[in-house]
């Protein structure tokens, strides 16, 4: 295939609460998703195995990290590293996302390459 393209789903095809994951693209070691999000049921704890960088392009979300509470708005990102945990404390009803993150690597038995 020489490329690939689509459209992004739009904010009001969020669920009812929740959130809602498509995968739009895998390239070499990360993967694309785009995140519809209602609103929650109750805040969602996180703690991934590669990094991950996330960007709301409609509504907004409130994320954890750390000691330090982000309100994130149209526009804004963040690179959360692996292992750090973050907590999705809110989001508003059609907030649209996209992240980018690592795909995980199996580890190998030692002495094999």
């Amino acid at each position: 295939m020489p490329f690939a393209r689509g459209r992004l789903r739009p904010p009001g095809a969020a669920p009812a609460s929740g959130e809602d994951v498509v995968r739009l693209a895998e390239i070499g070691h990360a993967v694309v998703d785009q995140i519809l999000s209602g609103p929650l049921d109750r805040p969602v704890d996180y703690r991934p195995e590669t990094d991950e960088w996330v960007v709301v392009l409609d509504g907004r979300a409130t994320l954890d990290v750390g000691d330090e509470q982000l309100v994130l708005e149209p526009g804004d990102w963040v690179l959360l590293p692996a292992r750090v945990h973050h907590r999705l404390v809110e989001t508003e009803p059609g907030t649209n996302w996209l992240t980018v993150t690592g795909v995980p690597t199996l580890s190998r038995p030692a002495g094999t390459g």
